[in-house]
């Protein structure tokens, strides 16, 4: 599994990327959503986890910017949002591309790796 971490707090982001390494996944950290749009239109990954509140852009600029290279399906199945904000229009406009997204602190680490790991059917 390729797996891209755009987060933009270094102890987050190195935290996941031992997390998910630990199972087995290949991970690239971008804490820039600029470069990270970049990385995604040339590279290929099995998830994408995108933080909302970059120091560049948005996360969702980086969908956006995503729709270049994939379906709204291929996003909501590849993209999983994580942010500190999940105010009702974050989680609305989440919706819009069909991407789960995850709260930050998150309630139950080990939950939340099983989910980067495997994706939607494990947050049912």
């Amino acid at each position: 599994m390729n797996i891209l971490i755009v987060e933009d707090e270094p102890l987050i982001a190195r935290s996941l990327k031992k997390l998910l390494e630990k199972k087995g996944a290949t991970v690239t950290w971008e804490p820039s959503g600029n470069k990270a749009i970049e990385i995604i239109k040339e590279h290929e990954f099995d998830r994408i986890i995108c933080d909302l509140m970059l120091q560049d852009i948005s996360g969702f600029d980086v969908l956006e910017e995503s729709k270049e290279r994939f379906s709204i399906d291929e996003i909501g199945d590849k993209v999983i949002i994580i942010t500190a904000y999940s105010s009702a229009q974050v989680l609305e406009r989440a919706t819009q591309y069909g991407c789960l997204v995850l709260s930050k602190p998150f309630e139950n680490l080990n939950n939340a790796i099983e989910i980067f790991i495997k994706g939607k059917e494990s947050a049912q």
